[in-house]
């Protein structure tokens, strides 16, 4: 008994750790059912779905598969060669045959060294191939979201998601993935050999196997948890930085700057938190996997040796000094790969929390979609109806009510009234940007749903009151990529509504650097490029939303002049607080309260004598007293 007492307190060890994990696992699970946890995509689900952006590059995965197969000869091979060698140097022995045999473990050797690095470029460029096609695919999917879906998106998330989440998923195709299959491969393949040498020792090895496949399933669970908690915590660092990067003017304008620094602390403090979690569990796996990688070499060297040394029979197999040395060297080899599998687990637990997250995101269905048969629509001649429309963002919270009016091609129609009358909100119905609950939207005498998204906003050119400028050119920014537009055309565009003016004096004109949301401009040179891309893009119906205001006088008088000509392409719909700039529409719509209240001419409300005009007045009557 005693000379089995070693091994036996290697036995009780593992078994205490074996014990401690389990009630560990167990505490973890009644955690988890205790609490709200988020939603949990299953691994299987996972893989199939990354799998398919790998399928189109099935070719090149084969070839790294062949290339692998020869990358893990010296795995295999190499231990039986210094075996030979170690039984070869005992006896007399001709140095030609030691020669050829250190040859053919420096051939063995050079061969995995080529496969390694063609294997690594192959995957590189395939990796690089996936991570741009799933990038393309979340991008597209979040420019197919709504208004309202957007919104409900912290811009710092999507940020989160289309880089860092996306490039964890490419690690796990260059890395992860063809590292775990490689490391299958080498144990199985190692597996063979130490059966083929002697089963004898392969069971003492195997004796450690269900422990390290324990290990390791109870390791996922924790790690999948403790990844997970990192990629929320960056996710809400980023959408922190998104927001206040954003606006730190307005900290710096109100003397905020202590209490915005405390807020980013938390959230920093919060996922430095988050990661030691992650470090903590990765420092208890691979010592674990160390430990029974050297267990099992000292049961390795304590049997084979004591085998040897007492020229006895194990289990009915002899052991030589070359079994003892081979054996050594397969048992690095059968557990350096579920060492590298423990060290490559964080990215791959990683890359699942990222793709669960990417695929939340590709799962929502867009909320304004385009019905079955949907038309394009070639041409616009103007003509706009609202039929008993109702609308809400909220439900019952009713923005619109039984609102109904009619557009005839060419017209300029106003809607004025005070903030939260649905002005805006009808906007952004005319555009699709929002399906209305009840009514109808008519387009030329055509239901707007039954026409495709992309054909009927082609034909609206929108002017905001907060123009959107994206770093780059002055030209990109009037053409948004438009092709086949020259720069003659892209001037008569800015002459027709006044752009001329300053971007002539600009010393590179319309090369000119725009910097990030056109901040080197001034709001009123901002509206008039926005006028400029419009008519660039030919709209058959032009949207202004308070499109002159918080402007200088002098800008005013260059854009009153703009909207006079612009009058002449389309109809226009126009939304403004400034009754003085909509006195020549075809038609004022008062709304108050989400209803028609008052429509007409500008003279026709006047003479009305009703809520217009009472309007009209005081605001013409401040003027007077701001004049004077």
């Amino acid at each position: 008994m005693d000379k089995y007492l070693p091994v036996l307190i290697v036995g009780a060890i593992i078994g205490i750790f074996t014990i401690a994990f389990l009630v560990s696992y167990a505490r973890l699970r009644r955690n988890k059912e205790m609490q709200e946890f988020q939603r949990n995509m299953p691994d299987s689900l996972i893989i199939r779905r990354l799998l398919r952006y790998a399928k189109p590059y099935l070719a090149q995965f084969i070839l790294v598969f062949i290339i692998m197969l020869l990358s893990i000869t010296y795995d295999v091979v190499s231990p039986i060669l210094v075996g030979e060698i170690e039984e070869l140097i005992k006896i007399d022995f001709p140095l030609e045959k030691l020669f050829w045999m250190v040859g053919a473990y420096a051939g063995v050797l050079v061969v995995s060294m080529v496969s390694m690095y063609l294997q690594t470029m192959l995957l590189q460029k395939v990796g690089q191939k996936i991570l741009s096609d799933l990038r393309e695919d979340l991008f597209s999917h979040i420019e197919s979201l709504s208004h309202e879906q957007l919104n409900n998106i912290p811009v710092g998330k999507l940020v989160t998601r289309v880089t860092n989440d996306t490039e964890g998923i490419c690690r796990m195709f260059t890395t992860v993935l063809v590292t775990l299959i490689k490391n299958m491969m080498v144990i199985a393949g190692v597996l063979v050999a130490m059966l083929c040498v002697n089963y004898a020792m392969t069971l003492v090895v195997l004796c450690f196997v269900p422990f390290v496949a324990l290990f390791t399933f109870i390791f996922q669970k924790f790690s999948r948890r403790a990844h997970r908690a990192v990629t929320d915590s960056r996710t809400e660092l980023n959408t922190f930085l998104s927001e206040n990067l954003s606006g730190m003017k307005i900290t710096q304008i109100f003397n905020r700057e202590q209490e915005r620094m405390a807020a980013f602390m938390e959230r920093s403090n919060h996922q430095k938190k988050a990661m030691f979690r992650r470090m903590f569990v990765s420092s208890i796996f691979r010592p674990m996997v160390h430990m029974m990688h050297i267990s099992c070499v000292l049961c390795l060297l304590y049997f084979g040796s004591k085998g040897y040394i007492e020229e006895s029979i194990f289990l009915g197999q002899t052991i030589t000094s070359g079994t003892v040395v081979t054996f050594y060297l397969y048992a690095s080899k059968f557990f350096d790969p579920i060492q590298t599998l423990s060290e490559h687990f964080d990215l791959l637990q990683s890359a699942f929390a990222s793709a669960e997250k990417i695929f939340t995101i590709m799962d929502m269905v867009p909320e304004v979609m385009d019905e079955p048969d949907a038309i394009e629509l070639e041409t616009v001649r103007g003509e706009i109806e609202f039929k008993d429309v109702w609308f809400a963002y909220k439900p019952d919270e009713w923005v619109l009510k039984g609102v109904s009016f009619h557009v005839q091609p060419k017209q300029t129609v106003a809607f004025v009234g005070s903030t939260g009358s649905g002005k805006t909100t009808i906007l952004s119905l005319i555009c699709r940007n929002y399906d209305i609950q009840k009514g109808q939207i008519l387009i030329d005498g055509i239901d707007i749903r039954k026409i495709k998204i992309s054909s009927l906003r082609r034909h609206f050119g929108q002017m905001l009151q907060d123009v959107f400028l994206f770093s780059g050119d002055i030209r990109s920014n009037i053409l948004l990529r438009m092709e086949g537009v020259s720069d003659e055309e892209v001037m008569e565009a800015c002459r027709y509504v006044n752009a001329d003016s300053f971007i002539n004096k600009l010393e590179k004109g319309l090369d000119d650097v725009v910097r990030e949301r056109g901040n080197n401009f001034s709001a009123g040179q901002r509206q008039l490029l926005s006028f400029a891309r419009t008519i660039i893009h030919k709209p058959s119906v032009m949207i202004l939303d308070e499109a002159t205001a918080n402007i200088d006088t002098e800008t005013e008088l260059l854009i009153q002049d703009s909207l006079e000509k612009m009058k002449n392409i389309g109809t226009m719909l126009i939304v403004a607080h400034r009754l003085s700039t909509i006195q020549h529409a075809d038609n004022i719509i008062l709304l108050s309260h989400g209803q028609i209240i008052e429509q007409g001419n500008h003279q026709e409300l006047l003479h009305k004598k009703g809520r217009y005009h009472q309007l009209y007045t005081l605001q013409y009557t401040k003027q007077q007293l701001k004049n004077s």
